[in-house]
């Protein structure tokens, strides 16, 4: 079945761009012109990842990438975020947002399709189908869903691929190259300052139940999880 991608773009020319080379590699576009029209469109049938323009008319679209991963049907619709904002505190506003990449325009479709198949791969790939649990965090693989203790955890598409990684290997320090090897599958298009951004998003997650303090920091070296805080 191919990939159902939403682009939500105000200009046409683009949006027409970007679906004829989705035609192209066998994915199916859905076109929005504004965040009202992408829920729309989502409520009708949510997509397979989405096509963000930050620059909207109305509701923008770091805003609407917001409320979709607050919203429990959408929150784990893998975001690719287009922008001619290309500075280092944008791409990290968009990071903390949810986005989960970055394209900045102008863009070649050659190097837009192959974002979307990588962040697809990523986002898709299942982290494990067993069961862990350290101290009160537990994960059940099947349902892909994460506890603490009795009460679900409602949390993003990465940073459950993070905290599965953090709990397949607890105790143990990892460097943010190697965790964006094993968590982001080495892409080319993650730089390490994504690891930070999304270690954060993973301490706010688990903050009201008491338990950012096992993911932490070793000065120096990378990051840890460990069932003592």
């Amino acid at each position: 079945m191919s990939k159902r991608i939403l682009i939500v773009e105000d200009e046409a020319s683009i949006r027409d761009m970007v679906a004829f080379a989705l035609r192209r590699a066998e994915m199916e576009p859905v076109h929005a012109a504004d965040a009202h029209a992408a829920l729309v469109a989502i409520a009708d049938r949510v997509p397979d990842l989405i096509l963000l323009d930050w620059m909207l008319p109305g509701l923008s679209g770091l805003e609407l990438a917001r409320r979709l991963r607050q919203d429990p049907r959408t929150a784990e619709i893998p975001i690719i975020m287009l922008t001619a904002r290309g500075e280092e505190v944008d791409r990290v506003s968009g990071l903390e947002a949810g986005v989960d990449d970055y394209v900045v325009k102008p863009f070649s479709t050659r190097e837009l399709i192959a974002r979307i198949k990588a962040v697809l791969r990523r986002t898709q790939a299942d982290g494990g189908t067993g069961s862990l649990e350290v101290g009160a965090l537990r994960i059940d693989g099947p349902a892909h869903r994460v506890y603490a203790g009795d009460a679900k955890v409602e949390i993003g598409p990465t940073e459950y691929r993070l905290l599965h990684f953090f709990m397949s290997h607890a105790e143990r320090v990892y460097s943010r190259a190697q965790l964006l090897d094993q968590v982001w599958g080495g892409s080319v298009y993650i730089d390490e300052r994504t690891v930070d951004v999304h270690i954060r998003r993973l301490r706010k997650t688990l903050e009201p139940f008491a338990l950012d303090g096992l993911v932490q920091t070793v000065r120096g070296t990378g990051y840890r999880l460990s069932a003592t805080p």
